[in-house]
């Protein structure tokens, strides 16, 4: 890894905003700027903003140049010295960052106008251990269905917003509860990240294989309720080109809590259990319609495979069987949501 040199600062930053760039040159000002903007110029503002070339081929490594240029002492920037992808960019930031909390941010999304000077008044005021908030789709030419949608503000949790609470089940059942396991509206102390704590390198959906080891450490968090991240829908998306080895990645990604929480005090908990497996069949569910759509682009024998494998990852990671979910979705009157998870697990219940 080369990097810049570094800033010298009169005391350690309280938070890292890190930003992983590749072959994001349309994208990446805007982004830096998002960032900058909200942090008041000179050596005590307290924030560092660490951006990580992944050799990019697009020009983007010049356009980090040109902006540490523009704004002397305000960046700092490492770069790989091949390429190695989101995780592995995100795992040296990690090791590299000196900020008590950190904030992953993609380079293709911003930040809102007043999300660090929140951050700021939730961290001086409670010391949480994680900081989770909303987000905001940003689309180039949003619709009305689109507003309709709830697209300007969307929540990623489900349960207590604006008070301090204890970590443990509570967060990550309503984490689980809305799927939104994205490391971008996450913002931890950077204690969470043990030695063994990092992203997947290599893999699709590393942030669900990851956030949820993070949190699981957390003795504390906070739900602002607001939209402090601008996620922007293109075309180039992970969800938008789906293929088989994506799918098996989303179909493992949550074996690792599982496992993690194998003989923990949390494994027992019912709310945490059901929401655990709700992901999980929603991962089921996804998979098993990538698997569907590759009939007759790739050998049976190969799908058969896939299929089989995305059933045992259900079994492994979901702390409810395929029967037991049925039952309580029948119980709680989501028959849509059981008739997909049936029909995706092909499994015949009356």
């Amino acid at each position: 890894m080369i990097r810049s040199p570094a800033t010298a600062t009169a005391s350690p930053p309280w938070l890292s905003v890190l930003v992983p760039v590749y072959n994001v040159r349309d994208y990446l000002v805007e982004c830096v700027q998002s960032v900058l903007s909200q942090i008041p110029d000179g050596a005590g503002a307290g924030v560092e903003v660490l951006l990580l070339d992944d050799c990019s081929t697009d020009g983007s490594a010049a356009v980090m140049d040109d902006l540490a240029a523009r704004h002397p002492g305000r960046l700092r920037l490492l770069r790989h010295e091949r390429n190695a992808g989101l995780s592995a960019a995100r795992n040296t930031m990690i090791d590299a960052a000196r900020g008590d909390y950190l904030w992953f941010l993609d380079s293709d999304d911003k930040l809102l106008p007043g999300a660090i000077a929140g951050l700021r008044d939730v961290v001086r005021q409670h010391a949480p251990d994680a900081v989770l908030c909303d987000f905001a789709v940003w689309r180039e030419r949003p619709r009305l269905k689109h507003r309709l949608r709830g697209e300007g503000h969307r929540s990623t949790f489900a349960g207590p917003h604006a008070t301090l609470r204890p970590g443990g089940a509570g967060l990550l059942a309503g984490l689980l509860a809305t799927g939104e396991l994205h490391a971008w509206s996450k913002i931890t102390r950077r204690a969470l990240w043990a030695a063994d704590v990092r992203f997947p390198v290599g893999r699709y959906f590393e942030d669900m294989a990851t956030m949820p080891l993070a949190l699981l450490r957390a003795r504390s968090y906070w739900h602002a309720p607001r939209p402090w991240v601008a996620y922007r829908q293109r075309g180039g998306s992970i969800l938008a080109n789906m293929t088989l080895p994506k799918a098996l990645d989303q179909s493992a990604a949550l074996r690792p809590l599982a496992q993690a929480l194998q003989g923990r005090p949390e494994a027992q908990d019912a709310a945490l259990r059901l929401a655990l497996a709700q992901q999980c069949a929603r991962n089921l569910v996804g998979a098993m319609r990538v698997v569907e759509r590759a009939a007759g682009t790739v050998p049976d024998a190969v799908l058969d495979e896939a299929a089989a494998r995305v059933r045992a990852d259900f079994a492994a990671a979901s702390p409810l069987d395929a029967r037991a979910l049925a039952a309580a979705y029948a119980r709680r009157g989501w028959w849509l949501r059981r008739l997909k998870f049936l029909r995706a697990h092909a499994l015949r219940l009356p």
